[in-house]
């Protein structure tokens, strides 16, 4: 891909790229002198002494703008954090994926006490329908992105990231244990017992993830960042001199790695569907147990190996304090006030120490980086209020989708088989996307930026729900049984292939790519490196918020109101996309900057290092 940074300060550039450079004072004068100077230091530079200690050349500020950037090679320790996801995800969502029926559904009526369906019948257990299931389904997701602020903070604060995994780990294996005693079939006989237990299982489950999901992200991503922390340039056999840039290879890392999270969920959901139907629920909990077992035990056997850093103590805290200093003088009656002295140019010059001088107060420890790196961190969660609304059209997929799938002709395939094209679709697209779409945008000129492909993000899901409402829309037409069709007297499903979700599954599978995958992203790569887990849970913690969003939609989530809860989905999202560009448009031209921001030397209590951290 090529891509050169549009407006950037070169002398910043220079001194990023260059270790050499960091203590030349900025040049005099205007800003193109003071470009053209740094450009004839970084030129001399690299022509006397460009190298680092490993023979690594830095570009000069006139390479980066000019030469074409590559991603680097990915750590092979970081494959191994890769397959640590899969495994939790294929337990994650191959014990999430039958919660509907075993929630919604009652016993078959073959007489079966584990909930077993059968080839032709209707897997289920609890019969409490589908506001119940919807309901109990949202809590859970809404919990399980609520924790990651708990396990983000853990691990900034006191215990550091693989920590954390191991105990969240742990605490998620209790979980699983409890939420299989609530399907074993002498459970099940006593509803209010199973349903008690499940509920106590999902809790605990959920806080197990919560700590798992901010930090196992920033780690394998810190595999790279760790080692190769700048760009520098590579020749290649033809001698064409490129860039290879960390934060390319950063974002061709968070690809894959939600590919491998969409291949454990795609085993993990299709595996756990036929064990629901043909041997029972007990069974759909086992196995994701067993698969999330070797999940502690590469954690020990890498434990060597691993690139990690350290907690560094009361870093949010420092940078609350920080954002609040900044706010001094500037509060306002009047809200539109308030943004626009918080939008100003000098917000956060007004905070930095060096602007302070002999007045700067005991507590501001650190330097003027760390004021940039806290203000990139603090752009980031502002895109992310965005967000909410985005998960809320995806998480249609989780329920909703589900059981409007029971209400069509499956041809023998389970209801909440179907689903799973999302993660297929991921796992054939996420490679084209990266291989292909991207780097022909990038030829075209065309320069997707973060901000632009979360917008499309927005667009993608508004169309998906748009199919989805009208799929629904016919089958209360066409169906026998009306606008009821999900009504336990309703024996015959609406005259519509099940196979037509295609259309839905396969636009939010998209919009995931440019929305979801970006937006781990863009936590990753703009957050201060001592808070990257906080920055993280912050944009998981926009789930939690979306679905406590989704529970004023349980009322519309039951026939004969499922036309209009798909259509103010698809609106919701439409707007909030258009509302996402105009408000975030002008990041576009920030991003090279933001990502030259060189790193803070304030590490809190800690100084941060590679390999075998603590």
């Amino acid at each position: 891909m090529t891509s050169g940074p549009i407006g950037l300060d070169l002398a910043e550039v220079a001194k990023a790229n260059a270790p050499q450079l960091r203590d030349v004072p900025a040049a005099p004068g205007s800003e193109s002198e003071k470009n053209e100077k740094a450009l004839a230091i970084a030129d001399e530079s690299s022509r006397s002494a460009s190298l680092d200690a490993d023979g690594k050349e830095y570009p000069t500020a006139e390479e980066v703008e000019t030469l074409r950037r590559s991603a680097g090679p990915v750590p092979w320790s970081a494959y191994t954090i890769g397959f640590i996801e899969l495994c939790e995800r294929f337990s994650y969502y191959g014990t999430t994926q039958v919660f509907v029926n075993f929630i919604q559904q009652p016993l078959p009526d073959n007489g079966s006490r584990t909930g077993a369906g059968g080839t032709d019948g209707q897997s289920g257990a609890l019969g409490l329908g589908q506001r119940a299931s919807t309901g109990l389904t949202t809590f859970n997701s809404m919990w399980a992105y609520f924790c990651p602020l708990i396990g983000a903070y853990m691990a900034d604060q006191y215990w550091g990231r693989y920590k954390t995994i191991q105990v969240s780990i742990f605490i998620a294996i209790v979980g699983h244990i409890v939420l299989i005693v609530s399907t074993l079939p002498s459970v099940i006989e006593h509803p209010n017992g199973s349903i008690a237990a499940f509920s106590i299982g999902v809790i605990i489950f959920g806080l197990g993830t919560g700590g798992f999901k901010p930090n196992i992200s920033p780690l394998i991503a810190e595999q790279y960042e760790m080692k190769h922390p700048k760009q520098y340039i590579k020749v290649l056999k033809s001698g064409e001199r490129i860039i290879v840039d960390p934060t390319m290879t950063v974002s061709r890392i968070y690809m894959y790695f939600y590919m491998m999270v969409n291949i454990g969920a795609l085993i993990g959901q299709i595996g756990m569907v036929y064990a629901e139907k043909y041997v029972g629920f007990w069974l759909s909990f086992v196995l994701p147990t067993g698969m999330f077992l070797l999940c502690p035990v590469i954690m020990f056997v890498m434990r060597n190996r691993y690139a990690r850093r350290p907690p560094t103590g009361s870093v949010l805290a420092k940078a609350l304090k920080l954002w609040g200093f900044a706010m001094r003088g500037r509060w306002s009656l009047n809200p539109v006030t308030t943004i626009k002295n918080m939008r100003s140019d000098d917000f956060w010059e007004s905070a930095k120490p060096s602007h302070l001088g002999s007045a700067k107060p005991a507590w501001m420890t650190f330097d003027d980086v760390w004021v940039d790196e806290v203000r990139r961190g603090l752009k980031a969660c502002t895109v992310f209020l965005w967000i909410p609304i985005y998960w809320l059209a995806y998480n249609q997929m989780l329920n909703n989708l589900i059981s409007q799938a029971a209400t069509m002709e499956l041809h023998g395939a389970p209801n909440d088989l179907i689903n799973n094209i999302d993660p297929i679709a991921l796992v054939i697209f996420i490679p084209i996307v990266d291989m292909y779409l991207y780097p022909g945008l990038e030829r075209m000129g065309i320069r997707f930026s973060p901000i632009k492909r979360i917008a499309w993000g927005f667009v993608l899901s508004s169309a998906s729900m748009i199919a989805a409402c009208v799929i629904q829309h016919y089958i209360y037409k066409l169906g026998e049984c009306g606008k009821y069709p999900s009504s336990e007297d309703c024996e015959s499903p609406a005259p519509i292939n099940v196979w037509v979700q295609t259309i839905p599954y396969i636009l939010i599978a998209f919009s995931e790519i440019f929305a979801s995958i970006t937006g781990l992203e863009y936590a990753f790569t703009k957050a201060p490196k001592n808070m990257r887990s906080t920055v993280t849970a912050v944009f998981l913690f926009m789930s939690a918020i979306s679905y406590a969003i989704g529970e004023a939609f349980v009322s519309l989530s039951a026939d004969p109101l499922l036309v209009w809860n798909y259509m103010i989905v698809a609106i919701l999202a439409a707007v909030a996309g258009a509302g996402f560009w105009i408000a975030h448009r002008g990041l576009d031209k920030e991003e090279d900057q933001l990502n030259f921001i060189p790193e803070s030397s304030f590490k809190g209590r800690r100084l941060s290092h590679g390999g075998s951290a603590a």
